[in-house]
């Protein structure tokens, strides 16, 4: 069963989301993240500690995991416990 979850995004990382540029999310994977799970990003501006009121939902479609130093070449740079998270819309 698929899960939301509601997620801070800065600006920068934010509207290329929105804009429909980038389709992908570099997360702590705290979360255990599956595909099917639905993030809800919410633009957070830091400047000021709040929410902007922007909001995109977005699925996940594909998850690289980090797996540490020692791994296989493509994926050594990626830290073990992160993971990106490819996105698609939001329903199949």
């Amino acid at each position: 069963m698929s899960e939301r979850h509601v997620l801070k995004s800065w600006p920068e990382y934010f509207s290329p989301v929105l804009a429909g540029y980038k389709n992908f999310e570099l997360r702590k994977n705290d979360r255990r993240f599956k595909v099917g799970d639905i993030l809800c990003l919410k633009e957070w501006e830091p400047n000021t500690a709040k929410y902007s009121g922007r909001e995109v939902t977005k699925r996940i479609t594909f998850i690289l995991e980090g797996i540490g130093p020692g791994a296989v070449t493509p994926l050594h740079g990626l830290s073990r416990g992160y993971a990106i998270l490819s996105l698609g819309e939001e329903t199949p």
